[in-house]
């Protein structure tokens, strides 16, 4: 049995990642090797990137729920390996596009080496990931991910069409989190799974727990936006990028006319104001668009471990409820 919120504290990620303390210190060493390159500048610039590695929770999601359907393998590092390299790529890609200078407190690829460098190392992160996959014949892990770098792009894609008109529904913005960032757990999960030798549905039944914690993940990234200076993230950044997310939507479809036309006014004309940007988030408090954000967050998180009790009990499944805890309690 997995214990119950009341019963335990979350754990912290050194916590959580023991019952694949090795396999993770293996995968670091491995990583590197992957990314290695004889061209002087490209080996620079991908050391870089790997002393400046983030939480690493996408390799935890893949041990962790290959260890709770078997037995975790080569395949499994190799899984493991592919995703962080891809998912590597799209985040070099993603600061070029949103002309990022820094990424996670350190600067970002695009502005020690511009642009064309930046896109082009993304480009070899890419190729290594297929070529660590074709390789050794790992096909099922790189349809599965593959499908997630497809879902990725087009969940963006479908972002900055509405964001133009302002008229994100909800239907709208879950579609687009499930996409943008849940479809990468959730391919973490089921090339976990697939790894370990799980069957046809066993897989897409993990997929399908990484799709909702991947959601929640989402949801908690956007409250964030409506915070205090607690956190780790500035309050209001999503609100100047003119992005519309869950408490907005919900605020702006609860609201009188007028309120409706004077907060959509705000977001196509003055979110450059600080004042006017905490007028949007008092408004949104107001109407009750946190609280039930909150609960959103809290319903998927739910379900996920809901299909995590259908597995047998082991340290990888308590793991995996505390890795899910985490995303939820976590405050960056």
């Amino acid at each position: 049995m997995i214990a119950s919120e009341k019963q335990r504290n979350t754990p912290n990620l050194k916590q959580i990642q023991a019952p694949i303390q090795a396999e993770m210190t293996v995968f670091e060493d491995k990583f590197r090797s992957f990314v290695k390159s004889k061209v002087r500048l490209l080996d620079a610039i991908m050391s870089y990137i790997v002393k400046r590695k983030g939480k690493q929770m996408r390799p935890m999601f893949v041990f962790l729920t290959a260890g709770a359907h078997g037995q975790i393998t080569e395949s499994t590092h190799r899984g493991a390996a592919l995703i962080e390299l891809l998912h590597t790529a799209s985040l070099v890609h993603d600061d070029v596009v949103d002309e990022a200078n820094y990424r996670r407190g350190f600067f970002s690829i695009n502005a020690l080496w511009k642009n064309k460098i930046a896109v082009l190392v993304g480009d070899y992160l890419l190729s290594r990931g297929l070529l660590l996959s074709v390789a050794h014949g790992d096909y099922m892990l790189l349809k599965i991910v593959s499908e997630a770098v497809r879902e990725m792009s087009e969940g963006e894609l479908l972002q900055i069409a509405k964001a133009r008109k302002l008229d994100i529904t909800e239907e709208v913005y879950f579609e687009i989190i499930r996409q943008k960032t849940a479809s990468l757990i959730a391919s973490c999960c089921a090339v976990g799974a697939s790894s370990a030798g799980a069957d046809e549905e066993q897989v897409k039944a993990a997929g399908l727990m990484g799709e909702k914690i991947g959601i929640a993940f989402q949801i908690k990234d956007d409250l964030f936006d409506y915070g205090n200076d607690e956190i780790g993230k500035p309050r209001g950044i999503d609100i100047k990028e003119k992005k519309l997310t869950l408490p907005l939507i919900y605020a702006l479809n609860h609201a009188s006319a007028g309120d409706k036309r004077r907060i959509r006014y705000i977001l196509k004309n003055q979110t450059h104001k600080p004042a006017k940007v905490a007028e949007v988030i008092e408004f949104v408090r107001q109407s009750g668009g946190i609280a039930y954000t909150e609960q959103k967050m809290q319903q998927y998180r739910q379900e996920a471990e809901t299909m995590l009790e259908a597995l047998p009990d082991s340290a990888f499944k308590q793991s995996l409820a505390d890795l899910i805890d985490f995303t939820i309690a976590r405050r960056k």
